[in-house]
């Protein structure tokens, strides 16, 4: 089962496309709520390269960026073996 990170705000329509997408591919998710907290928001930007939107979306590590990258990568046929990996 691949590792998966989602820096996300609770009322962010883009992050909750995200987790209702990964949702559906029955993966599960860590989900780190970066609203209330700055430490962890910078933490965030300093793995995303300084992006600093959310969501910020890693697989295994990697990043991939935040909902248009993941649905992108879903259209594509590419995100189903980044979660199998």
């Amino acid at each position: 089962m691949p590792r998966i990170e989602i820096y996300s705000t609770p009322f962010c329509p883009y992050c909750l496309a995200a987790k209702r997408l990964l949702d559906g591919k029955g993966v599960r998710y860590h989900d780190t709520d970066v609203s209330r907290a700055p430490e962890l928001r910078q933490e965030m930007m300093t793995r995303a390269n300084g992006r600093y939107t959310v969501p910020q979306i890693f697989i295994n590590g990697q990043h991939v960026g935040g909902f248009d990258e993941l649905n992108a990568l879903e259209r594509s046929g590419r995100l189903d073996p980044l979660l199998a990996a």
